[in-house]
């Protein structure tokens, strides 16, 4: 093994890149002998290219690309592994004031709970379409994400079709303020620091949150190229040991003030540390003068955050499948699986004696409180983890969850 190993890795100015910043910023890549060099990129469809070409070695990215890219949904395909998550929750719904207002008109309580949210957002729908008109437009950060699958998910469970009843595009997430100012959008699904920037400007209003419609959920994740992880298993063994330092130092709650710091630096987000704030705290602006307490809106280390769970991705691959963005079969179940690499977390953090999970699955939505579970070093706590419309995804039962999915 070389003296230094240089990685360079694309991450997109969110928050929830914070694993990654904080591992080069920090020094614990330095630690593990790697000169890690941080590329910020402008869309995910950049990191999804940039890593197909070969730029990058490594990615913060979507939770779904790596199964979209080795089911060959997107464009110049190449193998990707996840090898570990970054991160449990972190997004919220934001809309237009205008929006805002005419949900609070149909009922809408400031209190960030889907089920209400949901139904004051379907009675605005159906009154649009008795005047004649156009559909509201909502954006997430890219159609194999996180963000279109839980927004399509809290739609649908409200009665609203996600392909019907109103239109989804695609947009950046730094643009998404903007295009909610401009009136290009009245709503959109997107990681933070961009719901609380739209409320501070007070252009938007947040009506719920990703940690609510379905808690400690999967977000972010390390992406790597199969390839390179194959011809360098020392320098991603390394990697994977800097950035799990890096989450447990980002965890700690004495580290808010100066991660905040890191984070907002001109380089990483660009805006002010007090953004920031709210994710880091769990107090939540939903509009100036109004703040809902959140309990796990981000998870960074605890909970088996940084732990690559195949349940996760097979549940992502159910809403591929349910929203029609790839056939189902047991092959592609298969790939969708795999795409998710838990032996090489546990090889790579064996030395280190972290605390894992002795499962590389598990059933999703079933922890209606905190639960401890026996782990390989000690005790690791789960949970709760419910979907708010009492749904429960068991990866042994594929075949019957996805069949019983409703389109809308």
């Amino acid at each position: 093994m070389p003296d230094r190993m240089d990685i360079t890795l694309g991450f997109m100015p969110l928050f929830d890149s914070a694993v990654v910043v904080t591992a080069a910023e920090k020094g614990f890549a330095s630690d593990e002998g790697l000169d890690l060099k941080l590329v910020r990129e402008t869309s995910w469809a950049n990191i999804r290219d940039r890593i197909a070409v070969g730029h990058f070695q490594a990615a913060h990215m979507l939770a779904p690309m790596p199964i979209a890219a080795n089911l060959g949904l997107s464009p110049m395909s190449t193998p990707l592994i996840t090898p570990m998550a970054l991160n449990l929750g972190g997004n919220a719904i934001t809309v237009s004031t205008a929006l805002y207002e005419a949900m609070l008109g149909e009922g809408l309580v400031a209190d960030l709970e889907p089920r209400g949210a949901g139904a004051a957002l379907k009675a605005v729908v159906e009154a649009r379409k008795r005047l004649g008109l156009p559909m509201l437009r909502f954006a997430v950060v890219h159609f194999h994400s996180g963000h279109n699958y839980e927004l399509r998910y809290w739609l649908a469970a409200c009665g609203i079709s996600p392909d019907h009843d109103v239109e989804i595009a695609a947009v950046p997430p730094p643009l998404m303020p903007d295009a909610l100012m401009m009136d290009r959008i009245d709503g959109y699904c997107v990681g933070e620091p961009w719901n609380t920037v739209s409320v501070d400007r007070n252009i938007g209003r947040i009506v719920t949150v990703k940690a609510k419609i379905w808690r400690n959920s999967p977000e972010k994740v390390l992406g790597v190229s199969k390839a390179w992880a194959d011809a360098n298993r020392p320098a991603l063994d390394a990697l994977l040991r800097a950035c799990y330092r890096a989450a447990q130092w980002c965890g700690n709650p004495e580290n808010i003030e100066e991660l905040a710091g890191i984070m907002a630096a001109r380089q990483y987000l660009g805006v002010e540390g007090r953004l920031l704030l709210p994710e880091l705290t769990g107090r939540i602006f939903v509009a100036p003068d109004v703040t809902v307490e959140v309990e796990d809106f981000l998870v960074l280390d605890r909970k088996a955050a940084n732990f690559p769970w195949q349940s996760h991705a097979l549940w992502f691959y159910s809403q591929m499948v349910r929203w029609g963005h790839c056939s189902h079969s047991p092959h592609n179940a298969l790939i969708a699986r795999d795409s998710y690499r838990p032996d090489l977390y546990r090889q790579a953090l064996k030395p280190i004696f972290a605390a894992m999970p002795g499962a590389n699955l598990k059933v999703e939505g079933a922890l209606a409180a905190p639960q401890y579970i026996g782990a390989t070093v000690g005790r690791l706590m789960l949970g709760p983890d419910g979907f708010f419309d009492g749904r429960i995804f068991d990866p042994d039962r594929l075949d019957d969850y996805i069949a019983s999915q409703a389109i809308a």
